[in-house]
């Protein structure tokens, strides 16, 4: 079969050892291992010059582009299909930390930069970058921004998108857009970034950001409870709130059978109480000052809480390392859950008011469709973010389990409509959940949307069937 003359091409822009066209299968799935593809190649750019220049190569020869960053994500968005006739993008040799700013709290970072180095960067100069997710290890900032992830730190720092002052986008036209810029105040017409932060890589492709810093705490203190319910964690969240006022940066609400999991998985991670409970919350609080003075607020918000009956039971870590090993129970949470079984899985937010109803009452759904299943719920319950995975019955086929996909969905989402909720909270839509879109957005606002897309793509050749159809 002849060669498609685009790998020459590619490889005259970007050297030959950076077009693969074998051995590809590490590109072609995604980490769930639930969408595969097959890739006619995978290109590596080495900057964002040579990202255009492949760009405009593509659009030359009308072959679908799919970005890829540290294939880190949840929603198929990062994989291509089985045509054989799309071409991904990998920006991993975009890594570049291009410069940082601790008097302007800034730093400008290309695409393919790990969350983690960009952390320790910003921790170097003493400066705080807030975002933290699971993955933070392997994920990239270009993903991140793509599908605009959230994460533990939410509550007090917001998504990716409040983290982002200006970005660099190779357009599908190949065409580079420098929206780089270490302004909080522009207010010089539409706010572009934000059409690509949160886009999936279905406008454009990001090759640089500049990122909001902030000052580096010198002082945090970690602590989890147990409660009785969701609705005495909500309670506490808003009494926490109250007396830790922005010191209060993270609560995340955990069932016990997600806590048993991941610790069936992790076994050297903590048992924070002699006793189970049924639900868990796990904080931090974070300011200047001492660990000592801020410790001492907390434990006195938190015996408080005792005294008001919000909690059952507390433990406040004494050492970043107890600390540490309370955060990874949180974090080893997705792992744990895919080493298990597969299961069907949901990232909702709702008002935080509603989210203790919301639980109760589809549980109890979800026990009598589905008799046997598993349910597996934490999440981000600051910020009103679940992850209310189903689980097969133990014994069962997984294969069989899988198959109720759509009907699971259809009682998970039917509800989070009634709530007026979201179906993705911080995952995005990918392939996963295109096609459930329609049912949960406006005719006007998909078609505003499909204009958007129209206007910056019109060949339809970035990311296809992610987000749109």
């Amino acid at each position: 079969m002849n060669e498609h003359p685009f790998l020459a091409q590619a490889r005259e822009v970007v050297g030959q050892a950076n077009v693969l066209t074998q051995d590809l299968a590490a590109y072609a799935v995604d980490w769930k291992e639930k969408y595969h593809g097959q890739p006619m190649a995978v290109v590596r750019p080495g900057s964002t010059a040579e990202v255009a220049a492949v760009v405009k190569l593509c659009a030359h020869h009308r072959l679908a582009i799919v970005p890829q960053g540290g294939n880190t994500g949840m929603c198929g968005a990062a994989t291509p299909d089985d045509s054989g006739q799309q071409v991904v993008i990998t920006l991993g040799r975009l890594n570049r930390i291009r410069s940082v700013d601790p008097s302007n709290n800034t730093m400008t970072v290309e695409a393919g930069c790990v969350l983690q180095t960009l952390q320790e960067t910003a921790e170097s100069v003493n400066r705080l970058y807030p975002l933290s997710v699971g993955s933070e290890g392997s994920c990239q900032i270009g993903g991140n921004i793509a599908t605009n992830a959230g994460g533990v730190q939410v509550l007090r720092y917001g998504n990716t998108r409040d983290l982002v002052l200006g970005l660099e986008v190779v357009l599908p036209s190949g065409e580079v857009l420098d929206l780089l810029r270490g302004l909080r105040k522009d207010n010089t017409g539409y706010d572009l970034k934000h059409l690509f932060i949160g886009s999936e890589g279905t406008l454009g492709l990001i090759t640089a950001a500049t990122l909001k810093l902030m000052p580096l705490p010198s002082a945090n203190a970690v602590g989890m409870v147990a409660v009785t319910s969701p609705a005495k964690a909500v309670e506490l969240l808003q009494h926490m709130r109250d007396a830790m006022g922005e010191r209060f940066s993270a609560f995340e609400l955990m069932s016990n059978p997600i806590v048993e999991l991941t610790r069936r998985y992790f076994p050297a991670l903590p048992q924070p109480f002699a006793e189970q409970h049924d639900w868990y919350v796990l904080m931090e609080v974070a300011d200047g000052g001492t660990d000592a003075a801020l410790t001492a607020d907390f434990q006195a918000a938190l015996e408080q809480a005792l005294e008001r009956e919000l909690v059952l039971d507390v433990v406040i870590t004494q050492s970043q390392a107890q600390a540490k090993a309370l955060w990874e129970l949180r974090d080893n949470v997705s792992e744990a859950q895919q080493q298990d079984a597969p299961n069907i899985k949901h990232d909702i937010s709702l008002p935080v008011s509603q989210v203790p109803r919301f639980i109760d009452e589809v549980s109890a759904e979800l026990a009598t469709t589905f008799p046997g299943s598993r349910l597996f719920c934490f999440g981000h319950l600051g910020d009103g973010n679940l992850h209310f995975n189903l689980s097969r019955p133990l014994g069962s086929d997984n294969t069989l389990w899988l198959k109720n996909n759509d009907a699971v969905n259809a009682v998970v989402h039917a509800a989070v409509a009634r709530f007026n909720g979201s179906i993705s909270a911080e995952h995005g839509i990918g392939q996963q959940k295109v096609d459930e879109l329609p049912r949960y957005k406006s005719a006007l606002e998909l078609e505003v949307m499909r204009t958007i897309k129209r206007a910056l793509d019109p060949l339809q050749l970035m990311n296809p069937g992610k987000v749109l159809r």
